[in-house]
């Protein structure tokens, strides 16, 4: 009874030990890592985004013939942690790619060590012009609309209305430090005679809004130029209200249109600032209704532009995978040059020159209705007409 007892004992691991290994074979695991705790504003929606669009996948069939499991780690928004995330992943938790991140100078850590370790990297939210241009590699491809695309968007208002001094305001590291040489850099081609009376560039999160405030005042500009967002730019609109800083002022602000930075203003959102943004409930096409719809029933909550992005990027995940028809790395990325797929924002492709997909962005005005901040005037901007030219872009992107 006991050799019999034994026996059973030992099948009955074996072959638990069969299953356990059947499930690690039946699922791809994609590793995600992001500043969750960091930037909670854009960053819980964007997690929100990409679990409906893991679960759609899932009850599609998954890919492959497998579902797809995301394994997700916060990275404090630190460079240095984010390699050691993204390392675990790849050699503790088999990862087949990366995916995420957010700020720049994050987004080209972890960019540098997909080079190194030579595995995919769908960089989703980091803006800086870097990623793909300038630092761009062959592992990293880029889905949101860049820095300099979104900066070009706001230039043509800019231009029309022939402001010559110009105050410029940002946080001060990479993704402020590139929206504002984009901005002069376009202005200056197009208005020579443009002045730039004075440039406040405060640390991350740590803006001191009143003296910022003040120092634009006595500098005295027609208009201001700001890539500041989230709790940054709250302060700095406060504090500029009160000191009727904008007042008969042109504010141009990249971001400040997105609900997550906007919807904390409430009724003192600026009205009459250009931006880009995401209007969401005025939003009536086919593909972004489908995916408004879905997500209220799942989160019983409206979308913001990280829902969208979170979602978008699992879609780029599973159509690379789908078009790979394999896991292997080299097929990955030659499936990801030249992929095209639907999202909310309509139909995007990651270029194969640069690896920047062209996902558009919504530009128009702040207004305040019922009590709130809202876009009016918007339109949306095709992504692929405000890129460089291949031929700038194989000036500034090294071969590889």
């Amino acid at each position: 009874m006991n050799d019999r007892k034994l026996a059973l004992g030992l099948v009955a691991i074996l072959a638990g030990g069969l299953a356990t290994g059947a499930h690690a074979q039946d699922t791809i695991k994609i590793g995600e890592l992001n500043s969750y705790k960091v930037f909670p504003a854009f960053l819980e929606p964007y997690k929100k985004g990409w679990e409906l669009a893991l679960e759609e996948a899932n009850k599609a069939g998954g890919v492959l013939g497998r579902k797809i499991e995301i394994v997700s780690r916060d990275d404090n928004g630190n460079p240095g942690d984010a390699v050691r995330v993204a390392e675990e992943l790849l050699n503790r938790e088999k990862v087949a790619f990366l995916i995420g991140t957010f700020p720049s100078h994050v987004g080209l850590a972890v960019s540098d060590f997909a080079k190194q370790n030579k595995v995919l990297f769908i960089a989703a939210e980091p803006l800086t012009d870097k990623i793909v241009w300038q630092n761009g590699n062959r592992y990293t491809f880029r889905l949101r609309t860049s820095t300099f695309m979104q900066t070009a968007m706001l230039v043509p208002d800019a231009v029309k209305l022939k402001k010559k001094r110009w105050a410029v305001v940002y946080p001060n590291y990479e993704y402020g430090q590139s929206a504002t040489a984009a901005f002069k850099e376009l202005m200056k081609k197009q208005q020579p005679d443009i002045e730039f009376v004075t440039e406040q560039a405060p640390p991350l999160g740590k803006i001191e809004a009143g003296a910022v405030v003040q120092a634009i005042a006595d500098a005295k500009p027609d208009a201001i130029f700001s890539s500041l967002f989230g709790p940054d730019l709250q302060k700095f609109v406060r504090e500029g209200n009160t000191r009727g800083l904008f007042r008969n002022v042109a504010v141009f602000n990249l971001l400040a249109g997105e609900p997550e930075y906007l919807d904390p203003l409430r009724d003192e959102a600026p009205e009459g600032w250009y931006v880009t943004g995401y209007p969401w409930d005025q939003i009536k096409t086919p593909e972004h209704a489908k995916f408004v719809a879905a997500y209220q029933a799942k989160f019983k909550d409206y979308p913001r532009l990280g829902s969208v992005v979170g979602y978008a990027v699992v879609q780029s995940a599973v159509a690379a995978m789908k078009k790979a028809g394999s896991l292997d790395q080299e097929k990955l990325v030659e499936a990801m040059k030249g992929l095209s797929h639907e999202t909310p924002f309509g139909n995007i492709t990651y270029r194969a020159l640069d690896h920047q997909s062209t996902m558009g962005a919504y530009v128009g005005r702040i207004a305040v209705k019922n009590g709130k901040g809202t876009m009016v005037d918007w339109y949306f901007a095709d992504g692929a007409k405000f890129l460089p030219s291949d031929e700038e872009v194989r000036k500034m992107r090294p071969a590889n």
